[in-house]
């Protein structure tokens, strides 16, 4: 019991996103997105060093 009133509350809401239409912001995605880009590539290329304890592993299955 009490699950109800949460199950119709998420339907609502499921109702509301799926059939209102918001009007999108292109211009601050082109921000967010030209943003992430540059730092996520910030490196000059090549192989950055990852810090995988099990990488050493790989090579005993084989």
């Amino acid at each position: 019991m009490g699950r109800g009133r949460a199950k119709a509350k998420q339907t609502k809401v499921a109702r509301e996103l799926k059939y209102s239409s918001h009007e999108t912001d292109f211009a601050a995605l082109q921000r967010e997105l030209s943003t992430d880009e540059r730092s996520s590539n910030g490196s000059s290329g090549g192989d950055e060093p990852h810090d995988d304890p099990y990488d050493d592993y790989d090579d005993y299955r084989r």
